[in-house]
């Protein structure tokens, strides 16, 4: 018996009746996996409100698989309505971000075949859907331009990725980048480059790659090399771990040639094999072609360079595969990952991961000081040790490189705190200075402007750089999730790359940059997503200038940004009002400027927003965008007063105004106007008229005397309403489940309050009557 004819059916009910057994008939259910996630959904970031866009959430009706590693096919339904290859572009699309090479789309009808390999196209009958072994056969003998698979590939594409119950199941670039890697190297190539955005997973990916190659065997030795011990010890303590079993850490100090041939996995820094006497260390441990497989992380940094000594090292074992690694491949004079390399066998960038929603959005504060672009000592004007100051302009350029000016330092510092102030004082910070030294005479400022955080921990505000021993003792508690402090970490160059900071939520730019490999690892650092703990997204404070280099075609977006930061009044709290930091103890080579010399003001803040291809579309700021969309859904004061009064639940409006990114609580809260409702909020914003508090409002209710018309227990209950918008807002006393609350419930219980008033719809009325009162526009 047929309930619905096929035209009525929705698309869930063609996948049952249709759809999912002609592919069952074929296919076993442990090769298929339905409503398949690819992509999270971009985090978005409108006006003051963050969410994530499930709408733009890619999902695969059905994916078929080969081997658990290898996805060889997708389907995409569509209801009856609809054309047999109406869903086939959508599945194309999905397609080309897999590698899958097998497409299909079906309304029930039949299904249309798009193969990825020649180009064809066919409808084929529900019944006549090919088996896994027919796509397999088909894909043997098309693969690789038509020259088909070599054993090493089809023993490759039969291995599984590792999996337990403590790692999650690879993302979909990251199956194609193994997928891509290990297919190149069992057709023998020797030379492979793989970009990864930072913060994509390169060091799981590296680790799976690993893992199969291992396991097919068609690898046996193994080098992972980096230039940071941080990045060594990462990879071995998290995603290596499951083969620590293998792995061995190279200790030139210990090791022997003798002994050290009895693992699978070696790790070691470049410096560790050639040491600082230029002496090749690993020519003593191994023969040239001990090992058969060897990456290289971050491999921008150096490895590639001609005249490197690093490269040395690569040359050595240049018969082993080389796989290269890094989130920003250069290209130099000097320096050349693709010309040693070769092209990107895969490439996922920044602006990938943030529109795929597997990467943190960001917003910038472009800030501007009264001396950004200048400043220019007086006539004869001495630094604070009495030498005289080189008489020319000075500016960005020149602070902290050539000059100390010691109140730029003290307004930097403010503007960090104020905003910390008016966010979040516990949000993980990195404050990207000039020098180590800038570094400490930024740390000092901090401290003082947040002393009482301070007080609570020393290492609220603590120098990481490479000579301070203690801020180098620290950095696994600064990246570390689950460690508080330190809070803001001043630095030069040590967190500019490979620290995994996961927690990071504001980035600080108070260096000269123009390495865009230098700036894209710096934006890097806040790339990660940790929704669990709350972080969403992160923010770029630029005092330098420095993110005009989002403007440069060499930068991947997106920008979906905001800067121009207004910082609110900083709530009730700590006096950061303190003394300027004491100067140096000791005279500088640079000349240092102390408050007397030179003042400095902020002067400018700008907020730009930007489309994903780094195109910018227009300067706003959170304010002006909310009187926008004010004046959009109301075109004058009475009307959006007759909107209020008519709605029967205040909180539509508010909802209202999140569909647009505006969290109105959240703004009142930066503007410092928690304690006025949002009708004052509205009409003060859009229509330029004094907002009243709440207690305000309640007052001016109880003037009017407009309760005494109520006589006994009800007069009371309208009171204790009054008092409770009084202290908590509209919405609370919108809701009939208030009475269920203190001080109603010692009034009686809900069904009693409400007959007072001669049932539940004269309480609602009493309540309306007294909701129009509190919002008279006098």
């Amino acid at each position: 018996m047929t309930i619905l004819a096929k035209k009525e059916m929705s698309e869930e009910d063609i996948k049952l009746q249709f759809i999912t057994p002609a592919i069952l008939d074929k296919w076993d259910k442990n090769r298929i996996t339905m409503e398949t996630r690819i992509t999270d959904g971009k985090i978005c970031l409108n006006g003051n409100f963050v969410h994530r866009d499930k709408k733009s959430a890619k999902f695969a009706d059905y994916v078929l698989y080969w081997s658990s590693s290898f996805p060889i096919a997708i389907v995409e339904a569509k209801d009856n309505n609809h054309s047999v290859s109406f869903g086939l572009q959508q599945a194309i699309a999905y397609a080309q971000m897999m590698d899958v090479p097998f497409v299909y789309s079906s309304n029930g009808d039949a299904f249309y075949e798009h193969d990825m390999l020649t180009g064809m196209e066919c409808e084929i009958a529900l019944d006549d859907f090919p088996t896994p072994n027919e796509l397999m056969e088909r894909y043997k003998a098309n693969a690789n331009g038509g020259q088909g698979l070599s054993e090493n590939e089809l023993a490759v594409i039969s291995q599984p990725y590792y999996s337990s119950q403590n790692t999650y199941e690879p993302r979909y670039y990251q199956r194609v980048a193994v997928n891509r890697t290990v297919d190149a190297i069992a057709r023998g190539v020797m030379r492979l480059l793989l970009v990864m955005a930072t913060g994509t997973g390169k060091t799981y990916t590296a680790f799976q790659i690993v893992y199969r190659l291992l396991k097919s065997g068609m690898k046996r030795k193994i080098l992972y090399l980096a230039d940071r011990n941080i990045l060594v010890d990462q990879s071995i303590q998290q995603d290596f771990s499951p083969l620590e079993k293998v792995i061995h850490k190279i200790n030139v100090a210990k090791d022997n040639k003798t002994t050290i041939t009895s693992h699978q996995v070696y790790f070691s820094l470049y410096q560790q094999l050639i040491g600082d006497d230029d002496k090749e260390h690993f020519s003593e441990l191994f023969d040239k072609d001990f090992f058969d497989l060897i990456i290289v992380d971050e491999c921008h940094r150096g490895s590639a360079k001609e005249d490197s000594k690093w490269r040395r090292i690569l040359d050595y074992f240049s018969s082993a595969t080389q796989i290269g690694m890094t989130a920003t491949p250069k290209e130099t004079t000097y320096t050349s990952n693709i010309s040693y390399f070769g092209e990107p066998i895969y490439t996922y960038s920044l602006k990938n991961g943030i529109e795929d929603g597997f990467l943190a959005p960001f917003k910038v504060i472009s800030i501007t000081t009264d001396i950004s672009d200048g400043w220019r000592p007086l006539k004869g004007q001495r630094d604070y040790y009495g030498n005289e100051i080189e008489d020319r302009i000075y500016n960005n350029t020149d602070y902290d490189y050539n000059i100390i000016i010691q109140d730029r330092i003290n307004q930097v510092a403010l503007e960090i705190t104020n905003y910390l102030i008016s966010t979040d004082r516990m949000q993980k910070t990195i404050v990207f200075c000039a020098t180590e030294d800038a570094a400490e005479r930024m740390r000092v400022a901090l401290v003082n402007f947040n002393k009482d955080m301070v007080a609570q921990n020393p290492d609220y505000v603590v120098r990481i750089t490479g000579s301070d021993e203690y801020g180098k003792s620290k950095l696994d508690y600064f990246i570390s999730v689950g460690s508080p402090y330190p809070v803001i970490a001043t630095t030069s160059k040590l967190l500019s790359t490979g620290a995994d900071c996961k927690m990071t939520k504001l980035i600080v730019l108070d260096e000269n940059i123009g390495s865009m490999t230098e700036f894209k690892q710096i934006i890097g650092r806040g790339t990660r997503l940790r929704e669990k703990e709350g972080k969403t997204h992160f923010v770029v404070m630029d005092f330098r200038g420095v993110t005009r280099l989002f403007y440069d075609k060499k930068w991947d977006g997106p920008i979906e940004i905001d800067p121009n930061y207004h910082p609110p009044k900083p709530k009730e709290g700590p006096d950061i009002i303190v003394d300027p930091p004491a100067p140096p103890p000791e005279p500088q080579e640079k000349p240092y400027v102390d408050v007397n010399g030179c003042t400095v003001r902020i002067i400018n803040k700008v907020v730009s927003v930007y489309d994903a291809d780094g195109k910018l579309l227009r300067h706003e700021n959170i304010i002006d965008y909310t009187r926008t969309n004010i004046l959009g859904e109301y075109a004058d004061l009475e009307h959006f007063i007759r909107s209020w009064n008519g709605e029967e639940k205040k909180k539509t409006i508010s909802e209202l105004f999140k569909e647009h990114g505006i969290d109105l609580q959240a703004l009142k809260e930066s503007q410092g106007m928690g304690d006025i409702d949002d009708f004052d909020f509205i009409i003060h914003i859009a229509f330029d008229k004094k907002p009243l508090t709440r207690k305000e409002r309640a007052n001016d209710v109880k003037k009017r005397d407009f309760i005494s018309k109520y006589n006994g227990l009800a007069k009371e209950v309208l009171e204790a309403l009054l008092d409770m918008y009084s202290n908590e807002g509209i919405y609370q006393i919108e809701d009939t489940q208030v009475l269920k609350l203190d001080p109603f419930i010692r009034m009686g219980k809900p069904a009693a309050i409400v007959k007072l008033f001669g049932g539940k719809e004269g309480y609602k009325k009493a309540v309306k009557e007294l909701e129009e009162e509190i919002y008279k526009v006098v």
